[in-house]
């Protein structure tokens, strides 16, 4: 049976609409997560390692100020669309929308006032809890009212995200969560001992700016195998790699599947990530730099954590030949991922 405990966070400051932010704990014997109404934020998450200890393996911070300031996306829900769109512009049905510019040249994540930094309703329920909002039309630029549910279910290891959406008007949509993990703790100096496998055959390679080519290209043969289990830091470095940011093409389907497995033996932790989306970005957290201080005043370092994020492939409203992103009225968006986590 899952807990379901419900307590203040903070207070939204007045020039941001104020309103109270709660946090909603949700625990079970082996997994206690933390979850805001602001942003539908995992502000943590801590599990068992090997020796039965509990670790937060998620980054955040302590308190609602640090949320306010800017930060990387830290643990939120992100849309109208995940990732990138190019320019920030789209076409649907003949008319053409401008976004906010907010990633160099691109819309990222929303834009300037996207998803992760509004307060949702929140409605507890027996294993978790459900969060609303209405996005209405013109919000960044984006076409429709949108109702948007999100849904954080825990079953003794496993965490069930499940996003819901519905429009006025034909839009395209892709949510995901941006939790950055580690798997050996919050705070912990980098990544690189963490074995990293993802079911892809493909990848998107993409532009300076981030932006996909265009191309779908085959993992084979390049750094970008990650089918069988890789040890990350060794694999960086054999490839000469910075990094991974980057769509993996999953193998389409209706039905859950297990898409992408992060373990580290060190503790012995382990996460798996399944889903009904097409894509997963792999993100190494590459532009962490050291100068967010997070929980227990700790600083986040290049490398410090991954993020494996379920979604639609980036800029796929100006890219005809990859996967729709367009939801209509007459239709309902409707995703789950699962986290299972475990150790052993």
């Amino acid at each position: 049976m899952t807990e379901v405990k419900r307590e203040v966070f903070g207070q939204m400051p007045q020039e941001e609409g104020g309103g109270v932010v709660e946090k909603f704990i949700l625990k079970s014997d082996s997994v206690k997560v933390e979850i805001l109404s602001l942003g539908c934020i995992i502000s943590a998450l801590e599990m068992k390692g090997r020796d039965g200890e509990f670790s937060d393996v998620v980054l955040g911070f302590d308190t609602l100020e640090g949320y306010m300031r800017k930060h990387p996306f830290f643990g939120t829900v992100v849309g109208r669309v995940a990732n990138r769109i190019a320019k920030g512009r789209f076409i649907v049905d003949g008319k053409e929308y401008q976004l906010f510019l907010n990633n160099g040249p691109n819309s990222l994540h929303g834009g300037a006032r996207g998803f992760d930094k509004v307060l949702w309703s929140p409605q507890v329920l027996p294993n978790g809890i459900c969060f609303f909002r209405l996005s209405p039309d013109g919000e960044e630029g984006y076409p429709g009212d949108l109702k948007v549910w999100v849904t954080y279910m825990l079953t003794g290891g496993e965490l069930a995200i499940n996003y819901r959406a519905q429009t006025s008007k034909a839009t395209p949509i892709s949510l995901t969560n941006h939790a950055y993990f580690n798997l050996a703790g919050q705070g912990s100096r980098d990544i690189y001992d963490h074995e990293i496998s993802i079911e892809a055959d493909s990848y998107l390679p993409v532009d300076d700016t981030k932006i996909p080519t265009g191309e779908v290209a085959a993992v084979q043969g390049t750094g970008f195998d990650l089918r069988q289990p890789v040890l990350l830091g060794k694999h960086l470095q054999k490839f000469r790699l910075d990094g991974f940011d980057h769509n993996f093409c999953l193998q389409q389907a209706e039905a859950r599947r297990l898409v992408a497995k992060a373990h580290h033996p060190p503790t012995g932790r382990t996460m798996e990530v399944h889903s009904t989306q097409p894509g997963i970005q792999f993100y190494t957290g590459n532009n962490l730099d050291g100068s967010l201080k997070g929980k227990g005043a700790v600083t986040y370092p290049r490398h410090s954590a991954f993020c494996l994020e379920t979604q639609n492939w980036p800029d796929a409203v100006n890219k005809p030949h990859f996967p729709n992103t367009i939801l209509r009225p007459d239709e309902e968006y409707n995703h789950t991922t699962w986290l299972v986590f475990s150790a052993a």
